[in-house]
């Protein structure tokens, strides 16, 4: 099934970068007779080329070895090339190996600089810097002959069709797919390699005789990808923040088991910007656009998976409350046969410990995930069964409790295919196989922490339940730490890594006339606003304060300098409490919704 055709040409597996004065040359070096490929210094301009050009005696080439192209992005004067310098072997995916990226480096095109006016160059060289963030990037995954982005289900629909396709052809959840419109305009296909963000894990475990492999995939839309506080909700056409596909995989005696959840944020025009308190006010936006977002998210859904069951765990009350409100009153609009939805207020039903009241859950949700089942292939690879439907879940962040519910519902979904394989008697349960239920919990956990990180920066919290089945203190105090970080993250962190991610996903294009503008025009307190700054005066403040206090009981005038000082410290910490955004780190390209 996944095999491709040979009309479909073979990509590159490993290859030897030289960095020559004018020009990189890529060269393959995995056995293949492939042409190399040229790439100008001065423009970014690409070509095949059929022998390496001969070294200076005056400057010998640097030399890297890389594992993949990710793409090239084009700033206001230079491009930039973005390749993959190291790689780790992860599992495979049906019968073909899966590779993590460990490490990317970006090769600057930008000779060209040289000639830009310096305002032009200044903002250059700002936009560059950003691309620093790209290097870090964590959770990508591909593979030089497996379609990562599509499942089980939809490859096996599109059959012949999809081994003829190039890898690339399938933009949804392809992370580089902006970056490699150079290479495709150039058709250079042995050098397009498709990466896809999210997560992949896999284990084997034996239940009696038989062996057991399981594998779960998560992959990340790239329609509103970004960081926790950045990206928020839906944009006009439907598509969520955060949305993520997860795929569980079942292989057992020749028969392959796939099942798809999907999580995403709220799909209604909200906000939530980060201004230095813990949790910044959720702004409800546009309200007489909701129907028509949330009518083209679950259209985009229904097409995609068919059924779909959203269930909603936000809280009823507090600040979630009015998202829940209006949610649910929202969708009263698209509500059907085929859209279902569901509340679920998951902290007021589970608390803080109690996470196994989720089976009230599944006893509400147990008859649509058994009439709309999963995909089931024999040893022929023909199909038995198929999936005609979706849960969707969200929470605030769909991270913590949306980890939590989804791997109840891969647990229940796992033990019904084994039940229906006749590997799982009528009552057998995980739990009676101590080294599967290990192995499945760890590989949930894992999956929620990959997740939790490239949306918040931290593992996920209420993880400790997900990987020992209950919580425990270490757990919690780890969730107190890993929120403490989150907090840090949001407010002086994310606005940087969100200009990144808009940068390489193509969803913010520069242009000279507005860049070099907006940069001049960068004018005021907002220009020089820094919360270091601000609290290391406020701590001068404070601390002159203390000095002057010290000394009243020789000279009573000291008092006076004390409450002058102690004030100066206090009108700055109000000041910088009343323009908190203006003192985060801020998302230079994100515009507010209004």
């Amino acid at each position: 099934m996944m095999e491709k055709a040979d009309s479909v040409k073979k990509l590159y597996t490993r290859m030897r970068l030289w960095e020559f004065p004018d020009q990189y040359v890529i060269e393959p070096t995995d056995g293949s007779s492939g042409s190399s490929l040229a790439v100008s210094r001065k423009d970014g301009s690409m070509k095949l080329i059929d022998e390496i050009p001969e070294c200076s005696t005056l400057r010998v080439p640097k030399i890297f070895t890389i594992f993949g192209v990710a793409g090239m992005l084009r700033l206001l004067a230079g491009s930039y090339l973005l390749v993959i310098t190291g790689r780790e072997c992860v599992g495979s995916y049906l019968g073909h190996p899966i590779f993590k990226v460990s490490s990317m480096k970006v090769f600057p095109c930008d000779c060209s600089l040289n000639n830009t006016p310096a305002e032009q160059k200044k903002t250059e060289m700002e936009f560059s810097g950003i691309l620093n963030v790209a290097e870090k990037t964590t959770g990508l995954f591909f593979s030089y002959d497996a379609n990562l982005t599509l499942s089980a289900q939809r490859l096996n629909d599109l059959g012949d069709e999809s081994r003829l396709l190039p890898l690339w052809r399938q933009p949804r959840f392809l992370w580089n797919n902006y970056l490699l419109e150079v290479l495709i305009d150039n058709q250079l296909d042995p050098y397009l390699l498709p990466v896809v963000q999210g997560s992949f894990h896999y284990f084997q475990a034996a239940i009696g005789k038989e062996i057991i492999g399981i594998t779960l995939i998560a992959r990340r839309c790239t329609r509103r990808n970004g960081t926790r506080m950045w990206r928020r909700g839906a944009d006009p056409d439907g598509y969520v923040a955060n949305f993520v596909e997860t795929e569980q995989i079942v292989q057992l005696n020749g028969y392959t088991a796939s099942f798809v959840q999907v999580r995403g944020s709220i799909p209604l025009l909200w906000e939530q910007i980060v201004d230095l308190t813990y949790k910044p006010k959720y702004e409800l936006l546009k309200h007489e656009e909701a129907p028509r977002v949330l009518e083209r998210h679950f259209l985009d859904l229904r097409k995609k998976y068919g059924a779909v069951f959203a269930v909603d765990l936000v809280n009823e009350h507090g600040g979630e409350g009015r998202l829940c409100e209006k949610f649910g009153n929202t969708m009263q609009h698209v509500a059907s046969n085929d859209v279902r939805y569901l509340h679920f207020d998951f902290h007021h039903i589970c608390g803080h410990i109690h996470f196994d009241r989720l089976s009230i859950l599944y006893d509400q949700i147990s008859d649509f995930l058994e009439r709309n089942g999963y995909l089931l292939l024999n040893e022929k690879g023909e199909k038995m069964k198929e999936q005609l439907g979706v849960v969707r879940t969200n929470c605030i962040d769909c991270l913590d409790r949306t980890n939590v519910t989804q791997s109840m519902i891969g647990r229940n979904m796992l033990e019904y295919q084994l039940r229906r394989l006749g590997i799982f008697g009528a009552e057998e349960t995980i739990c009676s196989h101590p080294n599967l239920d290990e192995s499945f919990k760890i590989l949930w956990a894992n999956h929620g922490d990959d997740i939790s990180i490239q949306y918040t920066g931290t593992p996920a919290l209420k993880g400790d339940f997900v990987r020992f089945g209950h919580r425990t203190i270490q757990g919690i105090l780890n969730d107190g730490w890993n929120a403490l970080l989150r907090y840090y993250l949001n407010n002086f962190c994310d606005g940087t890594k969100q200009d990144a991610i808009d940068l390489l996903q193509g969803h913010y294009i520069v242009s000279v006339n507005r860049d070099t503008r907006s940069s001049s025009q960068n004018q005021g307190l907002e220009a020089i606003a820094s919360f270091p700054l601000a609290l290391g005066l406020v701590l001068t403040g404070f601390f002159f304060a203390t000095m002057s206090l010290r000394q009243v009981r020789y000279d009573f005038r000291h008092l006076f300098f004390s409450l002058i000082w102690a004030s100066i410290s206090v009108g700055i910490a109000a000041f910088v409490k009343a323009n908190g955004r203006l003192f985060c780190n801020r998302s230079r390209l994100h515009k507010p919704r209004r």
